[in-house]
């Protein structure tokens, strides 16, 4: 365990909702290494409860044969592996924390001081079990993101069809999938119609119509139709194996601090452990007692003892931890929490973040001569749809069902993927379907915005439109102001979706830069491109898409209500109710936390270096210096506890909505080739 676990904390990951995967598909098991299986967890455990215990008893009154058993217990279980890992270090000529807080808790031991060691111990064992678990959910996520590509295809073959494992695909074979199957390899269509949810890939909220000629990606979920698919790019080169890869190395280089707060660590050690033996031998050389000169000595190591700085850090980051669970945003780890105060630049995914990922019905406009209004048009197209399970379906019904709308029953109901349904209403034939605006009848305004326009018809004969689009949350334009009120800059949007699309959410939430059209690797180096001109971006994000800009983030959110696994295991924070306006709210808490961490650094090192200038140039008692040392470690850590408050949530100094923001039609679309805007120049 080194220095920045106890500075910084050890990241928690807490998978919240599963990747959904309709009935029809398989669904490989979830594998998550449960918390009780880490044997760390297991010894900090037993640790934790023997200093409760005899925390309990000695404050009873009892005699210290009746807790001292119960504190030795808690040493043991709670200090071996750390002890052990630091003899290990100390084996290969170097000296670090492990060892010196060993020595130091048994040195308190040693003159009594039970308690202060217990402590310490505790607070070690705590911190490798977090360590430990946040290593085995990381590795537990990008495990689970291989389930979503399956691991055996039908290949087509001059005798027919076999089975074969996705691995052993090569360029050029045809792959037949099946009605409701995930597709077993990057390829394109050769034959057959059919819709895509390839949500996980590309972020778009509704299936794809897909034919010959259209691409398709490995581990997404085919729809109704049946299609045969071109392997065009090797298994292990696929979109979903690059993410994986994308993942593992912007985790790997997400906390570059830690390497200056490891040498810290290292100096540190070293000038306590040279500096006790100093303290202890050199009275010697001059003739002082031995008992005068151990009690010295031991009196510098407890009161140079970075206790203080422990809860000079901590308490304020987990009480700020604590205050953002119990409004529906948890953040995984007290380095998150203190990572999340330094951003100065958002960016945003759109569906599923800004966007509720569900279509609503935004327009509808009957045809002049069709004889039916609003109500009339909407109520034959719900009847229409009622039988089918599309999403688009599902919004036109719910719409009619909203207006309190009659829904006459179908008859004769037909489903054509990619160009939508027929059916019998009255005796009349009535087809509803996705359209092109060169086919809409009249001016075609309904396009306006990005939405998506379906055309219903009876016998032949146009009646009207309907659009519908991606469904706002509600708090989305709030939201986005707050934090540029914080931030200085407006966010950006990056989003897989068509650009028509993201330009309407833009204009709804004061967005001025947008990159649409961007596969997973393309919003990583977006957020990349912006931290090279000297950002510190936090990434909000929900899909699987969305993870390699998560983890190259300098922060990253998701959205937990509908977020998949691995976007979850990779951001540092979860809004666990989907409530946008948390996002801003964290990062002002994160913020407050990270100036209460500074003001207890400085009370604690006046206290640490006072105490030890007394004890080298005076005579400090041993009971003055732990009480010293207790008192500033107390002080501290009540410091910290007042972001438990119900006031450390509320906004206090932020500017109301709107400011900074740009109004409606400010949102421009950035050109691929267009370097993002650099430090102090103004953009997003």
């Amino acid at each position: 365990m080194s220095l920045h676990v106890f500075l910084y904390g050890a990241g928690v990951s807490t998978t919240l909702a599963p990747v959904r995967v309709p009935p029809t598909a398989h669904q490989a098991p979830r594998r998550r290494t449960r918390v009780l299986a880490l044997p760390e967890t297991r010894w900090a455990l037993a640790s934790t409860v023997a200093f409760l215990l005899g925390l309990a008893v000695g404050l009873s009154g009892m005699p210290w044969w009746a807790y001292g058993p119960l504190y030795a217990v808690a040493y043991a279980t709670g200090g071996w592996e750390p002890a052990l890992e630091g003899l290990r270090a100390l084996r290969e000529r170097t000296l670090d924390v492990d060892l010196l807080m060993i020595v130091a808790a048994l040195g308190a031991a040693a003159i009594g001081q039970i308690l202060d060691g217990a402590l310490l111990i505790v607070i070690f064992a705590t911190s490798g079990a977090l360590e430990a678990l946040a290593t085995a959910r990381t590795a537990d996520s990008v495990r689970g993101l291989l389930d979503l590509a399956p691991t055996m295809a039908t290949r087509v073959t001059h005798d027919g069809e076999e089975t074969v494992p996705t691995a052993e695909l090569g360029l050029g074979d045809v792959l037949l999938v099946r009605p409701g199957e995930r597709i077993g390899a990057d390829g394109v269509v050769v034959d057959g119609a059919s819709e895509a949810d390839q949500a996980t890939i590309t972020g778009e909220p509704l299936p794809v119509a897909k034919g010959p000629g259209d691409e398709v990606y490995a581990g997404t979920l085919n729809g109704t139709g049946v299609l045969r698919v071109r392997v065009a790019r090797d298994p292990a080169d696929s979109v979903i194996a690059r993410i994986v890869t994308l993942v593992e190395e912007a985790s790997r280089t997400k906390a570059p601090t830690q390497l200056f707060i490891e040498k810290v660590e290292q100096r540190y050690a070293v000038g306590i452990v040279a500096a006790t033996l100093a303290v202890f031998a050199v009275p010697l050389l001059f003739g002082a007692d031995l008992t005068d000169a151990l009690l010295r000595a031991m009196t510098f190591m407890i009161v140079a003892s970075p206790c203080a700085v422990v809860l000079a850090t901590m308490p304020p980051l987990l009480s700020a931890i604590a205050n953002a669970g119990r409004h529906g945003v948890l953040v995984k780890s007290a380095v998150a929490m203190e990572r999340l105060g330094e951003v100065n630049a958002v960016a945003f995914d759109k569906t599923g973040t800004l966007t509720e990922g569900a279509p609503e019905v935004t327009a509808v406009r009957p045809l002049p001569g069709a004889g039916l209004d609003e109500d009339g048009l909407l109520a034959l197209a719900a009847a229409a749809e009622h039988p089918s399970e599309h999403p688009l379906a599902r919004a036109i019904v719910g719409a009619a069902r909203a207006r309190g709308l009659r829904i006459e029953n179908a008859t004769d109901f037909v489903a054509v993927p990619g160009r939508g349904v027929t059916a019998v209403v009255d005796g009349r034939q009535i087809e509803v379907g996705r359209t092109s605006p060169e086919h809409i009848p009249g001016p075609g305004d309904a396009l306006a915005g990005g939405d998506t326009v379906v055309l219903v018809t009876r016998d032949g004969v146009p009646l009207g439109t309907l659009a519908l689009a991606d469904r706002l949350r509600p708090g989305a334009p709030a939201m986005t102001a707050a934090l540029t009120a914080l931030t200085g800059t407006a966010p950006a949007l990056l989003t897989g979706d068509n650009a028509r699309a993201a330009a309407r959410v833009a204009e709804a939430t004061g967005l001025t830069v947008i990159r649409a059209d961007l596969l997973p690797e393309g919003k990583m180096d977006a957020v990349r491109e912006l931290q090279d001109a000297g950002r510190k971006v936090l990434f909000v994000g929900d899909g699987v898409n969305d993870a390699p800009a998560l983890a190259a983030a300098h922060s990253g959110v998701a959205m937990g209500r509908a977020g998949s696994d691995l976007a979850l295991e990779t951001a540092d924070a979860v809004v666990v109710r989907d409530e946008l306006a948390t996002v801003a709210a964290v990062v002002r808490l994160s913020r407050t936390a990270r100036r209460l961490v500074v003001q207890n650094l400085v009370i604690a090192g006046t206290f640490i270096t006072g105490l030890v200038l007394w004890d080298l140039l005076g005579h400090l008692p041993l009971p003055l210096g732990v009480a010293g040392h207790e008192g500033s470690t107390v002080l501290v850590g009540l410091n910290g506890l007042r972001l438990l408050r119900e006031s450390a949530w509320r906004p206090g100094g932020v500017r109301g909505p709107g400011s900074g923001v740009r109004g409606p039609g400010s949102a421009r679309l950035t050109r691929p080739d267009r370097p993002w805007p650099r430090e102090g120049d103004g953009g997003a």
